[in-house]
């Protein structure tokens, strides 16, 4: 079957891109200023400054993502994306989103990847203060809120945002089958981020109060405020919030396990969902890229 040409030019143009990008970030000089300390729990705290509006982005990431679930239980970390943004022990009902509509937050959302897991909002730089303890409570005082109906609610929304995203969405099953051809079984990349439905629901309490205990601990997480703050002042707040947290057990590294393939595999599968053929391509390295998608007709 040959590529037909609006394919073939998408393909090269592609490839013109990345050649190009590689080639011009040698000669682009790039710096953004910033303060960085850690406090005596193992917090890593960055910040930067920018003035040009007077309010202040604060993301907390947490150094934990898919990769350090385990076979059998999937799904975690990213349940937990959702679970924080419920209350915490002095947050109290309506958690994060509540808290952020009564100080004029905007844009507080969350991520999941393999590697690690962050939650993030604009605040008024006045309400810097009443964020960063939000997120002290968060970390410390959370898990004493998760009984088994909040956590049995939280992981039929996280299975319904799976049938929708993934198991119904036209080409929502591609990552999966380039997964699980890519790494060998078992390794921490070869599940999807948001894991299976079948583990999920096995998913106990003791399993999450373990998953939190283990990896959202101030020696995991990175703190970064950016924006129209004054320093010296927001460094208080953080170490008041934030220092009362103890530490948890230290944390190895995973051992590095990059992808290797000993021939080129091509595969397809079909999709019920989708309404044009999707040619993708993956090639493994340090960051394995994949082509961005083609629909075309053949």
């Amino acid at each position: 079957m040959k590529l037909s040409y609006p394919i073939f030019a998408t393909l090269i143009g592609a490839l013109l891109f990345l050649v190009g990008a590689c080639s011009s970030s040698s000669d682009t000089d790039f710096s953004v200023e910033y303060e960085k300390f850690t406090l005596d729990n193992g917090l890593e705290v960055i910040f930067h400054k920018d003035d040009s509006d007077p309010v202040t982005a604060v993301a907390l990431t947490f150094h934990v993502g898919s990769a350090r679930e385990l076979p059998g239980r999937t799904g975690f970390a990213h349940l937990f994306e959702h679970l924080l943004f419920l209350e915490s022990e002095n947050l109290g009902r309506g958690g994060l989103d509540q808290m952020s509509a009564r100080i004029g937050g905007s844009g507080a959302n969350g991520s999941t990847s393999r590697d690690r897991t962050n939650y993030f909002q604009t605040v008024p730089n006045d309400a810097l203060e009443k964020m960063i303890w939000a997120e002290a409570d968060k970390m410390g005082y959370f898990i004493n809120t998760v009984n088994e109906m909040v956590l049995e609610k939280e992981k039929q929304v996280v299975k319904n945002e799976k049938r929708q995203g993934v198991d119904n969405a036209p080409y929502g099953h591609t990552g999966y089958v380039i997964d699980k051809n890519l790494y060998p079984e078992g390794h921490p990349y070869s599940w999807q981020v948001i894991g299976s439905l079948e583990d999920l629901q096995a998913a106990t309490l003791d399993d999450v109060v373990n998953f939190y205990n283990t990896w959202y601990v101030p020696n995991n997480a990175t703190l970064v405020i950016a924006g129209d703050f004054d320093s010296d002042q927001a460094r208080e707040w953080v170490q008041k919030y934030f220092d009362e947290i103890p530490r948890g057990d230290e944390i190895e590294p995973l051992e590095k396990q990059p992808a290797k393939l000993d021939e080129t595999k091509k595969l397809y599968h079909v999709d019920n969902f989708a309404r044009l053929p999707e040619l993708r391509l993956t090639w493994p390295g340090w960051r394995t890229i994949t082509m961005t998608r083609t629909h075309c007709k053949f």
